[in-house]
């Protein structure tokens, strides 16, 4: 049986944009009005199953309601242009789902609508409507529901004629005498002044319309009736202005609409155009970017595929090894399946030539007869062209082989090329830079549960065509690295970065299990003392974790006010919770519990399981390719964020102790590299004095802008001047500010104007780095780490706010990444020129942590501070403060 559903495209898009932050994929196009359409459409596709399907827009902005009232719609504001240019990506999109789509000039899409469901009824079909405009409501019949979206685009309410019955006590063609007397703001219909939703309800309940109220008026009393006989014309009108037209000359077959659902190849395709991962995901189509199955084929067919499977094919490497004598070019692809590097499986290596490609499963790789493709792997001297060559190397070092001659990484260099693009598969790289052939791995070995390896040919195919996706994009990617610039910034530092972080991370960082062990059982002994306490001070036993019933203690039983409140109830966060804490001494007991919970759980507990049985060791993993501002991050276990603000958390240190008996931990910490850094690019002279004459540089600070001397700053001072200083290397506002420092806005602000007459080079910097984004499209740091801001010229303000603070803090802050990266690049040089046993463990922020024999303790507390003070030369001098001890705790 036939099912239509008829979706009023213009308004549905409206309500996506404005109940949707701001997206943007990696080519800078705002895509939040496509993807709330998108979701809303999916959800009622799979809901109603339909089998008629449109998609009506309006035509224009002059239809024929304006012939007799030109103001109609006149008070709407201009479509943002963020949403207009997303109207021809939507209707492509709506295209891919193989949907009929339909507008028509003089017309709304509501006529187009009204039309369709009035021959739908004639022809009694099931019809379903969706709108953000409950105006359609008059359209609902016994064969049409009305479904209207709420708050968000996903959640509808549904509306039969008897829900309207039940909601608003009227018919549905009493919505238009509903309309005509409360008028609608968002289409300008003027209505009648004075009359609202509750008054034009219950004259309708008592005389049923507009013409009916008119003729009551002798029935009605003071300023209502006043208000409706001096808007007679405007009630009538505003009737006429918010009926739908249901006779527009369609000049089309319903047949046309049939909906037979979409083709997964052309949907794929313009969802991965858009960047929508979570719609490729729930629709299985492959999250990542990536050639069709008949483009992998295709590309598959070409190739002549030699695998490597067994010793009788052992001739078949020593061809390869010969051809890769007299010629390097080639693509190198090794298979580790699993996310963390520490536990991948390593199925298989591929290496790519110009005419063939050579691929080896993981048995053949450890085999005898591979020797010498392992000798090659492992040779410095022999360049290698890879992917994610980072995560290569750690997965065959844990399967005892090793990886040499780290020439090109096809990953991290489209990384640089664009620090923002978070799909870094080799699928998407590979579609992006404009070559095609290589399907997702999600494609090839499924996900969640479902995931497999395939059996031989289709593994053999896979890696195959990975290596020759590599080798024909190695020099793609170092053409590009040249053209912007960013050549030296890979060649020197990133790459060498890579070996120095593998190394970091397969010799990993001691944790003594008894230690973390006794923190946990003293962290339980306080949790348990202080949940005493709390239940004392609330007068009962409950949750504490749960925010609900916390919410009814704090709330309700104690009769806090409540700050804000969630879909679920009251809001409990760490911001309310902050703001109640003068109200009641339960307040700081609770969040004094959640800080010590969150340090039992993740860090004592987490890290517990982290150690690995065989080394008695933590390994992380430092990911490259996150961050846009060119930090690592850390992960499995992540040590970036074990918190050391708190004594309990710094105690979880004293679990990180050296692998050797008699060794010492030995930390360096940059001191305030980032407003050194600010010296440097401002220029700023004060700024510079206060560096080169090793001044405390938040006294120096409060000193200029109080204008006072510095036995003069009290406590309050230098805590301003420091929230001052840091602010303005993230761009601060003075709501920040205020924010900060429990001040008010004006005297934030007066604060932050203070700062920027003293520091005039810091105010010039700020501007003219915004005018040259603006001017380029990118910022960079001092190693030409490139950063793009696509929304530096939007017209929206909080994206160009957001875009403008962006260009001021990235050079700052990507610059002191740099450093540090450097220094880890510099010491590593170090210790093996000079032949010395002491090991870096760890990067921590603008810290280097490393494991000392008792010889090499007074060289290396040397050694550390003289490399990360030189790793770039400054206008101002980089300095690192050392500390040692008999555990990470003690070295700081």
């Amino acid at each position: 049986m036939d099912k239509w559903m008829l979706i009023d495209g213009n308004s549905i898009a409206y309500r996506a944009f404005f109940a949707l932050p701001p997206l943007t994929n990696s080519a800078g196009q705002h895509t939040n009005a496509v993807f709330g359409f998108t979701t809303m459409l999916l959800k009622m596709l799979e809901e109603h199953k339909p089998t008629h399907v449109l998609v009506a827009f309006d035509a224009g902005k002059v239809t024929f309601r304006h012939e007799g009232y030109t103001e109609y719609k006149g008070g709407r504001q201009k479509t943002p242009p963020e949403l207009s240019e997303q109207f021809p990506v939507l209707k492509e999109l709506i295209s891919a789902f193989n949907i009929s789509q339909f507008e028509l000039s003089g017309y709304e899409a509501d006529d187009i609508i009204g039309t369709l469901t009035k021959q739908a009824d004639e022809r009694g079909v099931q019809t379903i409507v969706v709108t953000g405009d409950k105006d359609m409501l008059q359209l609902a019949s016994t064969g049409v529901t009305v479904a209207v979206t709420r708050k968000g685009v996903s959640d509808v309410d549904i509306y039969t004629p008897e829900a309207i019955g039940e909601r608003y006590g009227l018919e549905p063609l009493q919505i238009i005498d509903l309309k005509g007397l409360m008028g609608d703001t968002s289409d300008n219909i003027p209505g009648v002044p004075g009359v609202g939703e509750k008054t034009a309800l219950k004259l309708l309940h008592d005389y049923g319309s507009v013409e009916n109220v008119l003729d009551n008026l002798d029935k009605l009393k003071g300023k209502l009736k006043e208000n409706i006989e001096n808007h007679k014309d405007d009630a009538v009108m505003s009737k006429k202005l918010a009926t739908i037209f249901r006779e527009v000359p369609l000049d089309r077959d319903t047949d046309e609409l049939r909906w037979d659902g979409y083709d997964n190849e052309k949907l794929g395709d313009s969802l991965r155009k858009l960047e929508f991962k979570s719609l490729l995901e729930r629709l299985e189509l492959g999250s990542d970017s990536g050639a069709t199955e008949s483009e992998a084929r295709a590309a598959a067919a070409e190739l002549k595929v030699t695998v490597v499977a067994s010793e009788a094919d052992a001739d078949s490497i020593d061809r390869l090894l010969s051809r890769l004598e007299s010629s390097d070019k080639h693509g190198l692809y090794i298979e580790a399946i699993g996310e963390n590097p520490h536990h991948a499986e390593l199925l298989g290596i591929s290496v790519a030539l110009e005419d063939e490609v050579f691929v080896l499963p993981q048995n053949a790789v450890t085999g005898s007869y591979a020797a010498g493709l392992r000798d090659w792997l492992a040779a410095e001297d022999r360049p290698k062209y890879g992917f994610d060559m980072h995560k290569s190397e750690l997965a065959l070092r844990w399967s005892g082989l090793t990886l040499g001659g780290a020439a090109c990484d096809v990953q991290l260099a489209a990384y640089l090329l664009n620090p923002t693009d978070t799909q870094l598969s080799l699928s998407a790289i590979n579609e992006r830079l404009g070559q095609s052939g290589v399907p997702s791995d999600e494609a090839v070995y499924g996900k969640g549960a479902k995931f497999k390896v395939p059996d031989g040919e289709a593994l053999y195919r896979h890696l195959a065509l990975k290596a020759d996706a590599v080798r024909r994009l190695v020099p793609v990617v170092t053409e590009e690295l040249s053209r912007t610039g960013m050549s030296n910034l890979y060649f020197d530092l990133e790459q060498p970065l890579s070996r120095v972080l593998a190394g970091m991370e397969h010799q990993g960082i001691k944790v003594e299990r008894e230690e973390l062990e006794k923190l946990g059982k003293s962290l339980e002994s306080q949790l348990t003392t202080i949940m005493a306490d709390i239940y004392s001070k609330a007068g009962t036993e409950f949750n504490i974790s749960s925010p609900k019933q916390l919410g009814e203690i704090l709330f309700e039983k104690l009769g806090l006010p409540a700050k804000k409140k969630t879909k679920t109830g009251y809001s409990t966060d760490a911001e309310v919770l902050e703001e109640l804490a003068p109200y009641h001494e339960i307040i700081p007991l609770i969040l004094h519990f959640r800080q010590l919970s969150k340090l039992q759980s993740t860090y004592v507990e987490g890290l517990l399981k982290e150690i690995r049985e065989e080394t008695g060791k933590v390994h992380t993993y430092y990911r490259q390719t996150i961050a846009a501002t060119g930090r690592l991050s850390s992960q499995f276990p992540n040590l970036q964020n074990i918190p050391i603000r708190m004594e309990e958390g710094r105690q979880i240190r004293k679990a990180f102790v050296p692998s050797e008996p008699g060794w010492t931990i030995l930390a360096a910490d940059y001191s305030q590299i980032e407003l050194r850094v600010l010296a440097h690019i401002s220029g700023d002279d004060n700024l510079k004095e206060a560096f080169i004459h090793d001044m405390d540089i938040h006294t120096k600070t409060a000193m200029d802008v109080f204008g006072v001397t510095a036995d003069q700053v009290d406590a309050n001072m230098r805590r301003s001047a420091k929230a001052v200083n840091f602010g303005i290397v993230y761009g601060i506002s003075d709501f920040g500010l205020s924010q900060n420092l429990g001040i008010t806005r004006k005297d934030a602000a007066a604060f932050i104007e203070q700062y920027f007459h003293v520091f005039k080079g810091v105010r010039k910097y700020m501007d003219d780095i915004v005018a040259q984004a603006k001017r380029d499209g990118y910022v960079t740091t001092l190693q030409d780490r490139r950063r793009y801001l696509p929304e530096i010229n939007a017209s929206n303000f909080n994206l160009r706010s957001f875009a403008e603070r962006t260009a001021m803090n990235t050079p700052i802050q990507g610059t002191a990444a740099d450093i540090i990266k450097l220094a880890m690049v510099q010491m590593d040089e170090a210790l093996r020129e000079r032949g010395l046993k002491s090991r870096m463990l760890l990067q921590v922020h603008d810290e280097l942590v490393f494991e000392v024999p008792p010889d090499e303790l007074e060289l290396m507390k040397q050694l550390l501070p003289d490399v990360m003070s030189g790793a770039l030369k400054l206008d101002v001098p980089l300095k690192a403060d050392v500390s040692y001890g008999d555990n990470w705790y003690e070295a700081k």
